[in-house]
């Protein structure tokens, strides 16, 4: 392999930090901003990397690693035996946080898994609103994990069964699939910061799915939200490398497309990370601005609380889910509401589908309410008001 001359040296170190430099100066914005505006976005950023970048890092990292050491295409197996797609699919979505929902949604856009793989992810996925049940109320949370991955496992194969595996297939168009995932930018120095970032991000990750507040755990003289400030700078750092290229910032072009387990992992994690900062932004600034009170949609109507659950599912992210769940466990709303929302929430993993086939995205969404009602309203007619 050619070594890069001295001027192609100075161009990647230049284009490594046209890449850092947004980072630092939001690391910098938000250490200084005294406002609840900026409050607003920069904790947004951070929760978005926290809470979903890092776990989608970690499987990513874990399934390209056995694809590779282990010599499995694992995507390739399941699109051999459209069977089993169904229910690792459903197994991959009953996992808690989006990781496994979002792998599996990227794999259906590029054509290697079926619809009803979708449905059934998106069915069995309860995001990372299951941090919090198992946290604080481990049967129910676990029996609602299984519930998910048999409901997820039936809804997929019933819907293969009725329009077959290539199902809106077509809504996707190969130059759609690339222009999504083209490869970020890059320099062998900025993947290795991606990483150092990374790695105390997923432990930030493991508390803040217990509900450990980790700026509190962690805050010292320099800083007094640590946490928030490595979300900040990891968030708008994988902003950056994803956005870059649509301003001309590339980098090392030749090591940005070369297909190792680490580069995969930070180009797709950067794609899912640009979508899932988007959404928190919108859901949080729209609370900010507009005043947005879910809490009170539930008062008064008990009989359409789970409607109401499973209405909010359809909400694309976490936020709005770990909010649902957070009222069940305060007594605010019942379990019934809770496993309506548990069933049609589809977390991060809708944003890749949003991204690339709306279309997809809806109707796959709308296929996962039907199983809602079902079993929420079956739940609150026999069991709550029996």
């Amino acid at each position: 392999m050619r070594r890069p001359s001295l001027p192609e040296k100075s161009r990647h170190a230049l284009h490594g930090f046209l890449l850092l430099l947004p980072a630092l100066l939001a690391g910098l914005t938000m250490i200084t901003t005294d406002t609840d505006f900026g409050e607003v976005i920069f904790t947004s950023i951070a929760d978005a990397y926290i809470q979903v970048s890092t776990f989608v890092a970690a499987t990513f990292l874990i399934v390209y690693g056995i694809e590779k050491f282990l010599n499995i295409d694992v995507t390739a197996a399941l699109r051999r035996d459209t069977f089993w797609q169904v229910p690792v699919a459903a197994a991959l979505g009953a996992l808690p946080g989006c990781g496994g929902a979002i792998i599996v949604v990227t794999q259906y856009v590029t054509g290697r898994l079926s619809f009803g793989s979708v449905v059934a992810v998106l069915t069995a996925t309860m995001g990372d609103a299951a941090f919090l049940l198992i946290a604080q109320e481990p049967l129910t949370g676990l029996a609602i994990i299984a519930m998910g991955f048999v409901v997820g496992t039936l809804s997929g194969w019933i819907i293969n069964a009725i329009h077959g595996n290539d199902f809106l297939r077509g809504a996707i168009t190969k130059t759609d699939v690339e222009a999504e995932h083209n490869e970020d930018a890059s320099t062998r120095w900025i993947d290795r910061l991606w990483l150092f970032l990374m790695m105390p991000g997923i432990v930030l990750a493991a508390l803040v799915a217990f509900q450990v507040d980790a700026d509190a755990l962690l805050a010292n003289s320099l800083f007094d939200r640590p946490a928030t400030f490595l979300g900040v700078i990891g968030g708008v750092l994988a902003l950056s490398m994803r956005m870059a290229p649509r301003f001309g910032v590339s980098g090392d072009t030749a090591f940005s497309k070369s297909n190792t387990i680490i580069r995969r992992t930070i180009a797709d994690t950067n794609f899912v990370t640009t979508w899932v900062i988007m959404a928190f932004l919108l859901f949080e600034l729209s609370v900010y601005l507009f005043g947005l009170d879910l809490k009170n949609l539930f008062t008064g109507v008990a009989l359409y609380t789970p409607l109401i659950a499973i209405l909010i599912g359809f909400l694309p992210g976490c936020g709005p889910q770990v909010l649902v769940t957070t009222m069940y466990l305060s007594g605010i709303i019942p379990l019934s509401a809770q496993i309506g929302n548990a069933i049609s929430n589809d977390g991060d993993a809708l944003f890749p589908a949003i991204a690339i086939a709306p279309r997809v995205a809806i109707v796959a969404t709308l296929y996962s309410a039907v199983p809602a009602l079902l079993i929420s309203y079956g739940w609150l007619f026999l069991v709550e008001q029996p």
